[in-house]
Order: C-alpha cells, then structure tokens, then sequence
C-alpha cells in the first residue's frame, strides 16, 4: 500500500469523525500544535502531511498505521493456514517461487489447501540449519514439465511435492539413500538430488540423459541457504 493512500484514509477517518460531531479541525490543530489553516488544506486535498505530522494526528486521535489499512489488501497478503480440529493437518500449495522465497505463505499465493495425517508430518525429522524457526514448515507445489523431463521417471509433470523447509541440511535423511530436494535457482524451485564441491552446489537429475547443473555459492551464503527443503512426499492424483 503507498503512503499517499494511508494519507488518504487518515483523512478520511478525520473527515468521517468530524462529520460525526466528534471531532473538529480547530480541536485536532491545538492537539497536535498545527495551525488550523494547515489542517483544513489537509482534509481539502490542498496538501499532504509528513510521516511525523500523520504520527502526530495518529497519536492524538488514538489510532495506529493498521487502521488505515485497507481490510482487502491486509486479508490478501496475511498468511492463514485454516485450523483442523480432527487428526488432519492442512497443508498449503503454491506456486515455486513463492514457496523458495517466502517464510510464510501470504493467502493471495495459496492455490489449494490439503489435508495430511498429523501423525505422518509429525514423524518426519527437522534438520535445520541457519534461521529457519520463523519458515512455514510444510508446504506443496506442483512438478512443472522441466524438472519432471530431469528427474524422470521418478517423478511425472504435475506430481504433488511435499516439501520439508525445515530440512535444509545436506546429511541423508535415511543413510545410504540420496536426498531429494527442492533448491533454490533464480528465485524459484529446481528439483534434484544435491552434491556440494568447494563454493558450488551440483544439482543431479534422476534422468541420466539429462545434464548435470552446477550452482556457485554466492559470497557470504551458504549451501544451506540454496536448499528451500527435501522433498519428503510426492503424489500424483487419480
């Protein structure tokens, strides 16, 4: 939301409790020390305020930023995972990038909402590395046609993938078996089984005929912080 509609709705707001009789421009100038003149341009559109002229008129007239948020754009952007009552957990999907780069999930990005047995999500193991406390744990996205063509003919285009983003380790969930995860490639998902050598990651297909990738690690970052989560189920609908 731009500063320019938070002006909007404080001036709407003090429009709205002047009208009322609750309020009037000379009353909210000696509040907040403006000469009347100043506020009347205000509520007439002739000027604008400040941030430290809005903190002002917020402060005296007892409101907050959050009340001059539009209730729409607030819902659209909130992440709520709705609460299941029973022995079912729901699980978001969404779209890659959205899963490779949002701790949480805002509810304009949810496509759908599936239900997982809480018992089989509460026995899959963490192994987190860095700050990942505040991620969305479990999340779900779909295969697109590229990475089902790498990791054929383990997984088929529009499989549904469980991903783990508290498991961004590279040690082996279960020992000698390969990981699967999802990685972070230009801010979006690449799925692959995942090796790293000095500074780069090498992103493996299942498919032999297809090529192996090579991902530098930036400076400062770590092979971590490429591996959005394993991929701990995977699912095709009937």
């Amino acid at each position: 939301m731009k500063f320019k509609a938070l002006q909007d709705n404080l001036r709407k707001i003090v429009a709205d409790r002047i009208a009322a009789g609750e309020l009037t421009g000379l009353r909210l100038a000696q509040q907040t020390g403006f000469k009347q003149a100043h506020i009347s341009n205000f509520l007439n559109h002739k000027r604008g305020l400040s941030i430290d002229g809005m903190d002002k008129v917020l402060q005296v007239q007892h409101l907050s930023v959050l009340d001059l948020l539009d209730p729409a754009e607030v819902n659209k952007r909130a992440t709520v995972v709705p609460p299941s009552a029973d022995d079912f957990e729901n699980v978001i999907l969404t779209d890659s990038s959205t899963a490779a780069t949002q701790p949480l999930i805002p509810s304009m990005q949810v496509k759908d909402i599936f239900k997982f047995k809480k018992s089989f999500l509460h026995r899959l193991k963490p192994e987190t590395e860095g700050a990942r406390s505040n991620w969305q744990r479990f999340v779900l996205i779909k295969l697109d046609a590229r990475d089902a063509q790498a990791m054929s003919p383990r997984l088929a285009p529009g499989a549904t993938l469980l991903i783990d983003r508290h498991y961004n380790s590279l040690k082996p969930y279960r020992k000698g078996e390969f990981n699967m995860y999802a990685v972070l490639k230009n801010d979006n998902c690449a799925i692959r089984y995942v090796e790293s050598a000095e500074r780069h990651l090498i992103l493996r297909p299942h498919n032999q005929s297809s090529p192996l990738e090579v991902l530098p690690i930036a400076e400062g970052k770590s092979a971590e912080d490429y591996l959005v989560g394993r991929i701990c189920q995977t699912g095709l609908e009937a």
